[in-house]
């Protein structure tokens, strides 16, 4: 164990990874510490979807600038993290969703993102398989720059070249405790020793709020569970990834041609509950054969939980915390966090390497909660 590091991040999952080789990248002297192995919390648990069609501009910018990244990410670390863009369909099933997407798509337009409304007609070209009257569409949207990408892959190839740039990534190790002077970040203490450092980046996911607790920072984040299962492989149907904000279901067809996909169950309380439902399956199995009869004699192979970690507006919280100098936040990403870590990541190393703020990162900041005014992500599955 290192007992000095310019940077420790906490959490193994692909912001914390993804943040310690930029940060590696910018030269400074970066540990990961993660408690389990990389990719053990929400990345590895996640639906691997990447979308950049949101309500609030921050989610945008940051979704429309990570795909960007993402574009180019197998070439940049030098694996092939299987990124792929067949675009999302999200279903309208109401004249109030449609003006909501109205608005969504004339901001995310601004923003330069490719996106479009789609008129009855016109979702089928998309997504064949749909049964437009069981599920009630009125319309949709659809960008086809949107995708997929494997979270364990990107996960790896990210620590892989993390080490490349000199970072030390120590797994199944706790931290125990993290120390100020003068409310200032001095070191962290962990299982296997303490380790100096000036700076710590709070990646901890479902867990950070405990984290920030260390140095006295209390957070509004809840953890939530959520379930995906996966069929077994089938004939390629479409590429799309469908979701509804309505009913709650996200699904796709893998490359491998699975299904893979996720809804809330009715009723599901706050709390860090692991354990597979009945209820899910059920509910989850009901709704996905309305989208898609045909899918009604499909098996099913696998059935997983995992955890959102979702804050009060469903935006997550970033960057430097006003009351600890040296504690970065990067956690609360309501479920989103896979898609936006490559522009998180760039964000925090900015921040930190070179002293560059950011108008996201001061509006996403831990502060905006002490006002009464937010800005609320409609736009979130579940």
């Amino acid at each position: 164990m290192k007992r000095k590091a310019d940077v420790v991040i906490i959490g193994g999952g692909v912001n914390g990874v993804a943040t310690a080789y930029a940060l590696a990248k910018a030269g400074l002297d970066v540990v990961v510490l993660e408690k389990n192995y990389l990719s053990s919390g929400a990345t590895g648990k996640c639906g691997a979807g990447i979308r950049q069609q949101w309500s609030t501009a921050e989610n945008t910018e940051l979704a429309i600038r990570s795909v960007q990244m993402f574009e180019h990410l197998s070439s940049d670390l030098g694996m092939d993290i299987e990124f792929r863009q067949g675009g999302y369909l999200i279903i309208n099933h109401s004249e109030k969703e449609l003006r909501q997407s109205e608005e969504n798509v004339e901001m995310q337009k601004r923003l330069g993102l490719n996106v479009r409304l789609l008129d009855i007609s016109e979702i089928l070209s998309i997504v064949p398989v749909l049964d437009l009257k069981g599920i009630k569409a009125v319309g949709a949207t659809f960008c086809p720059t949107d995708g997929h990408a494997n979270p364990f892959l990107t996960t790896f190839a990210y620590a892989n070249a993390a080490r490349k740039h000199g970072a030390t990534i120590s797994t199944h190790t706790t931290v125990t405790g993290i120390k100020t002077k003068d409310q200032h970040v001095t070191s962290v203490k962990t299982s296997k020793g303490t380790i100096h450092t000036s700076w710590v980046v709070d990646a901890a996911g479902v867990y950070s709020k405990d984290i920030a607790k260390m140095v006295g920072i209390k957070t509004p984040n809840k953890p939530y569970r959520k379930e995906v299962l996966a069929t077994e492989r089938l004939q390629s149907m479409f590429e799309a990834m469908v979701i509804s904000f309505t009913d709650g279901i996200y699904f796709s067809q893998q490359q491998e041609g699975q299904i893979v996909g996720g809804i809330p169950i009715p009723h599901e309380q706050i709390g860090l509950y692991k354990t597979p439902t009945f209820s899910f399956l059920r509910h989850m199995s009901q709704t996905l054969t309305r989208y898609v009869p045909l899918l009604r004699h499909v098996n099913m192979l696998r059935h997983w939980t995992g955890f959102y970690d979702v804050t009060p507006d469903a935006r997550p919280i970033l960057g430097e915390d006003r009351t600890v100098k040296g504690f970065i936040h990067c956690h609360g990403f309501s479920g989103h966090g896979f898609m936006l870590s490559p522009m998180v990541s760039k964000l925090l190393t900015e921040y930190i390497a070179y002293e560059k703020t950011s108008p996201i990162l001061d509006r996403l900041n831990l502060d905006r909660f002490e006002g009464s005014n937010l800005t609320q992500e409609h736009s979130v599955v579940g």
